[in-house]
């Protein structure tokens, strides 16, 4: 999976879109979201901090509300403002720092 991140900078992925092109099942997603916080931390090891992995943070589609105060990747189950289960998938991206 990091080889997907550090061969496509800039290109942003999709939960959805990362367990397809891994060919991993909708019930995996948990254990990749764990996969990702933990490449996102060898990235920046790899790179000696010239690339982090960013985060697109989830998006409630009822109300608006924005799960940005999460310090991992995660996929809520539900929005804490209206209760909706409508709730967009975290994206992520490699930045480059020059």
């Amino acid at each position: 999976m990091i080889e997907v991140f550090l061969s496509n900078p800039g290109v942003e992925f999709t939960l959805r879109q990362l367990l397809s092109m891994l060919s991993l099942r909708d019930s995996e997603a948990k254990r990749l979201l764990n996969d990702i916080n933990h490449a996102a931390k060898t990235i920046r090891r790899r790179t000696n901090n010239k690339a982090y992995l960013a985060m697109r943070p989830p998006i409630c589609r009822d109300c608006g509300y924005v799960f940005k105060e999460l310090d991992s990747a995660w996929r809520p189950g539900k929005c804490p403002r209206c209760k909706s289960e409508r709730i967009t998938q975290p994206s992520f991206i490699l930045i480059r720092r020059d």
